[in-house]
Formats: C-alpha cells, structure tokens, sequence
C-alpha cells in the first residue's frame, strides 16, 4: 500500500492520516465544496474538491472512486457513517483495482442487512430479541407490537445505525407516527427506507465487542461499555467493560467471535449487545472502524488504524501477533466523551448549533488525548454531524473512579467558544456517582435529564476566559452562492475568512419584529413574499436540521415586510428569517377556520410557471412576426408537429445567457429563453 485516499472528513480522517504517515503512506483528502475550510483537507498530504455540498458529495461512489483513481491511489479508507459499510462502494473500490480498507462487500451486505445479522445469529446459537424478520410493513409492525414484543417495541431501520432511523414506541397510538419518521430518516441517511421490529428492553446495559479478523481467524479486543446514549447515539464509552461478571463477559466474547467466523470476517468489527441482568442479546454488527475504537487502543496499546490497514494490505492477524493468545491483556480503565456542538433540553431532545469557533483548546497532560478538527476561526457546518471532538482519557490505575474523575477533569480544561457545546452537559453526567460505579443503562440519561441540563456555573473553568468583545450577531453559515449564475461556484473557496465575519445581522425597518430561526438548519422553503398578510400561527418557512424538518410559524399577526433569507441558505439558531409590521389580520390563529381556496397558486411555483410562461410564442410576438415575415415558422411550432400531443418533455427552458456584465437578469430572462434552443425528449 503507497497511496491512500481517505473517503470521509473531520476527525476519522485526521486520525487515520496520522496513521498512514506513521507507517510511510502518502494519503489525498477529499472535501465537498462547503467544506474546504475543514481541517482535515491540511492534515493530509494531498486534498481534492468533490463537486456537490453536504454529505451527498461524499455519498457518491463515482466521484470518490474517479478521485482516488485520479491521484493514483492504491488504496481507500472509508472511516466511519458515510460509505464505510456501503458493499456496493466496496465492491466499486475492487472493481476500480483499490484495496477497500474494511470487510468484504459480502460481510458489508449481510451485517447491514439487520435481519439477515439476526439471522446469523441464531445460526451461531446467540440469543437475539423477538423481532419481525427482514422489511417490515406497518400493519405486521401493529402485530407483532401488540403479540411478541409486550406493548414496548424499537422500530429500527434494516439498513441503519449510529442511533438514525430508530425510535422506542410504547402505545399503538405511537407506531403509525414513529413508523413514518423512521422510513423517512432511515431513506435520508441510508438510501433504505425499510424497517424492522424489535422488543424493547428500556434499562438494559449496551455492550460491544471488538473483533478483528484476517479472513480466517477472528479474535476479540475485548469489551466496551456504551450505556450513556441520548436519542439512541452513545456519548460516552468506556473500556473494558469490567462492571459485568467475567463468566458473563467471555460469553459475549464467544458469541462475538462465532459471528465474525461465521461471516469469514476481516478487516474491524464490532458486535453490539443489549445485557438485561444475566441474560444477553445481539443487536446488529457494525462492519468498520468505530468511532468509540480510542477507548481499546488506550486500555490494550494498539493502534486498530494500523491493523486495520496493516489486515487489508494481505497480513494475518498471526503475523501481527494478535491470535487470540496474544492480544494484550487491557491495561487500566479508558473513557472517552464525545463534545458535540449541540445543546440538550428539559425533554431529551438535541438542538443543533453552531457559529465562528473563537477559541479551541482541548485539554492535555498524561493519559489525555483529543482527537477533534476544531481550530479558532473555524465555521461550523450545519450540514454535518455534531460531533467536533473526542475526549479520551485513560487511568492506568484506581478503577474506573479515577477515569471518570479524569474525564471531568479534562473537560473542565476544555476551552471551547463561538459554538453552544454540551460540555457542561458532560460534566454534570460524569459528576454522578452513578457513572464512576458504572450503574447505568440505556436510558439512564433520560431518566435523570431534569438533572443534566443545567449551566456550567458549578463547574470550574480551568482556563482562562477570552475578554468580552461583545455580543456576535447571528450570521450565516457557510458561503452563499449566485443560485442563478451557472458559473458562481468556480470563485467558492476563493472569499477570505474575513468577508464571512463582517456579516451583520439583517435589520428590519422601523416599527416590525423579527421572525427568528429557532434553530441551525438550512432554509428548503419560503411560503410568503413580501407585502402580504399573515396570521399568528400561519407557516411561514420550512427548515431542514439534522435530517428533520421543522415548520417555522409566524408569531403575531401582521403583514410581512421584508423577508431576509433565500431558499438553500444555511442559518445559525436567532438569525433572523423575516421581519413582520403588527397588524390585525382576519381570521387569526383563534378565528374560524379559513376556507382554503383549491386554485391557489403559493407565490413560488407561480414565479416559476411565469418564467415557462415568457419561453412560449405567445410571450414573443414581435419574435414570431419576424418569423412570419420570411414565411418561416417557428421552433415550437415544429416540435409540436412532429411529437404527440403532450408528450414532450423539455430541459433546460429557464436557462439564459451568460452575459450579465452587458445585460441585467430581467432583460436576459425576456430576451434569450433556453439561451436560443429547444432541448427535451418524446
């Protein structure tokens, strides 16, 4: 293995460059077009742009593949989420004559197959939940509820994981909602909207195993303890998971390793169970690196990056010297707490932020380590996961106590501004004697969210504070592109860091009040336009953040006179979104219900079908008559002889031409529709 691009972003890509140049690997980044400013694009030796933005430029197999081809790449790796366990980019990679750093794509295919997992697993004689088999329709879901799973269910989704696509339900009343909002989310994040049924066990303890294998062989790299989730996605892990008996913890190691030899397994694995007292179940497999590894390099001295590589490029795990006889005893306990940029509420729920990093300093000294890609001056993405960095910390000895109390220690050092953070959300849970005992489970952060949500005041800062500069005004996420010039994204990148930070807060006229977003996301649709009357309660926007939408409501009613965001621009949380003169409006939120007139037409697609409107004859009457002049007819005159009535498919009439230094866009849109030509198909 020379050359190796790394298929992923933030964090995992910085940790695995560190690792490929440890072992004389030269490595390529690549970054989506609202990503440059990312740091891991400067920690490899080479960085690529991918076209498109957010994940879905780094979800496309082709251009991931044609990049690594490009700058002669021998290898990939694909980190974790994004297509780590996708088989068909695995397969894509061989095809292509690159290693794919991870599993087979047989393996991929049949660990992110939920029920075939399952499957296996009780092929393996390793115990699983009652659960519905394979794709699942509501109607079997309501019956399988109300039968095998006792009135408390999970619905999850067959190609998920990572806590997405996956709601506890506990009443008939939840299923049909809870079933909709997980084929969506699990079609958003997977490309798989199918779902499955499992029995719910709510105070069981969430336990995996690392496996490692060559093909062949397949040994255990012991246990980690993952019980401390909010919104099914873990936010601290601890290694070894020492709290359970060792006859209890060999049993899983067992079941763990008859998986991954059933499964021929190489490359890293991981195998999730759900312990409920002496009983145990599996979940599913993860096929890849994951992102709580840190903790079984710290207690073992491993580096699983290195293996893994060291795995794809042909060495057995004899060679390696990790035949089960061999991989180190663990060494001490580790723990490592994930800093998100969110905030958390009353009811459990994560709320996304965001904004211009002014200071990142992340803790050190002995036994504490950081992998993150934070840096002051950076500006965070809401496109992305919250994750910034990873905390780990590892005691050699004291038991878990000590790393608990190490953990806190370390994240009271941890010097995070310009982003809301649950840092102190952090130290209140490991403040808890709960924790340093390891007493928990699954919805431990749940039951005592009331607890957890409070400020940072009871924790000290072991740092010093930034002097006041006073107060940010919200601002825009990201660069804001000409939607309408074909040719804007060519000068992405170029904008120095200074035009973003200049960028004030939109200020309405006299006598209106601001509509402000209540959250990080980005603006996916505007359902008013200036001047007209709105009621309190009346839609306003939809806004997309963290793979949900949210409607965004007027809060008085009035007349809307000014709107200050366009469709596509990504906000921080109180940027404001449109400014509203108080009015009395007929009919407000506590009239009578208005009659909904069928024929509307809402502004936008109207502004739409009036551009169509202007490429037709009948907009160009003056264009025709030349036509008629020389006893010629015209261009969609011809096309509609030649085709069946209302069968033509057009592409491209809103196109114009380029010359907007000579011509303003109004003028262009009525003088050169299509830009002169009739494309579209029959």
């Amino acid at each position: 293995m020379q050359k190796l691009l790394i298929a992923n972003r933030g964090e995992i890509a910085i940790r695995i460059a560190r690792t490929a140049a440890e072992m004389g690997i030269a490595t390529v980044a690549v970054f989506s077009e609202d990503d440059a400013a990312s740091l891991h694009t400067r920690k490899a030796d080479q960085a690529v742009g991918l076209k498109g933005s957010g994940p879905a430029a780094y979800l496309d197999i082709a251009q991931v593949v044609a990049a690594a081809q490009a700058e002669a790449c021998d290898a990939v790796h694909p980190g974790y989420g994004f297509l780590s366990e996708n088989a068909a980019f695995a397969q894509a990679c061989a095809d292509a004559g690159l290693t794919f750093v991870g599993p087979t794509p047989e393996t991929l295919s049949l660990f992110g197959d939920k029920g075939r997992a399952r499957a296996l697993a009780q092929q393996c004689g390793v115990p699983v939940l009652a659960g519905t088999d394979g794709p699942t329709t509501l109607a079997e879901a309501l019956a399988f509820f109300d039968g095998p799973a006792a009135g408390a269910a999970m619905v999850k989704a067959v190609a998920g994981g990572g806590g997405r696509g996956m709601r506890p339900v506990t009443s008939t009343d939840e299923l049909e909602a809870a079933f909709e909002r997980c084929a969506s989310e699990a079609k958003a994040a997977f490309g798989n909207g199918d779902l499955y049924m499992e029995r719910f066990l709510p105070h069981a303890r969430h336990i995996e195993v690392q496996i490692v294998g060559d093909g062949v062989e397949v040994s255990h790299l012991w246990d980690r303890e993952c019980s401390l989730q909010r919104q099914r996605q873990k936010l601290v892990e601890i290694a070894p998971a020492d709290v359970l008996p060792m006859a209890q913890r060999e049993a899983l190691f067992a079941a763990a390793v008859s998986l991954g030899r059933a499964a021929d397994y190489r490359s890293l694995g991981t195998m999730e169970f759900l312990v409920d007292g002496e009983s145990f179940v599996f979940i599913e497999g993860n096929a890849r690196l994951q992102v709580e590894h840190t903790v079984t390099e710290e207690i073992t001295g491993l580096d699983l990056v290195r293996v893994q590589l060291q795995v794809a490029d042909g060495r057995s795990l004899a060679d390696l010297g990790l035949t089960q006889a061999e991989v180190p005893a663990p060494r001490g306990h580790a723990v490592q707490v994930r800093i998100n940029l969110e905030t958390m509420a009353a009811d459990g729920s994560a709320k996304p932020a965001g904004g211009v990093l002014t200071a990142f300093e992340p803790p050190s000294g002995p036994g504490v380590r950081v992998d993150g890609f934070g840096y002051a001056g950076y500006r965070t993405s809401a496109r992305f996961d919250s994750l910034l960095a990873k905390v780990i910390v590892h005691a050699g000895a004291g038991g878990l106590e000590r790393a608990v109390a190490k953990a806190y220690r370390a994240t009271s050092e941890f010097r995070l501004e310009g982003s809301a953070n649950n840092i102190a959300f952090l130290q209140h849970l490991l403040a808890r004697p709960e924790v340093a005992a390891g007493d928990v489970h699954t919805r431990f952060i749940d039951a005592h969210i009331a607890e957890l949500v409070g400020g940072a005041e009871s924790h000290r800062k072991l740092y010093f504070d930034a002097p006041a500069k006073g107060a940010a005004a919200p601002q825009r996420v990201g660069y804001q592109i000409d939607a309408v010039d074909p040719l804007a994204v060519l000068a992405l990148g170029k904008q120095e860091l200074e035009q973003h930070t200049e960028d004030r807060e939109s200020e309405g006229a006299e006598g209106t009040k601001a509509l402000r977003a209540p959250l990080q996301g980005t603006v996916i649709g505007i359902l008013v336009v200036v001047g007209v009357e709105v009621r309190a309660g009346q839609p306003l926007m939809i806004m997309e953040s963290m793979k949900m939408e949210h409607v965004i409501a007027a809060e008085v009613s009035g007349i809307v006179r000014q709107v200050a965001v366009v469709t596509g621009e990504t906000v921080f949380e109180g940027h404001p979104l449109a400014f509203i003169e108080e009015a009395e409006v007929a009919g407000g939120a506590g009239g009578e219900e208005e009659a909904i007139d069928l024929d509307f037409i809402r502004p936008d697609p109207a502004e739409v079908m009036a551009r169509h409107e202007l490429t037709l004859d009948a907009a160009r009457p003056e264009a025709v008559a030349r036509r008629r002049k020389t006893g010629q007819r015209t261009a969609r005159e011809n096309v509609e002889d030649l085709v069946d009535p209302g069968s033509f498919v057009e592409y491209g009439p809103l196109v114009v031409a380029a010359r907007r230094r000579r011509h303003s866009l109004d003028e262009l849109v009525k003088t050169t529709p299509a830009d002169g030509m009739i494309m579209g198909w029959a």
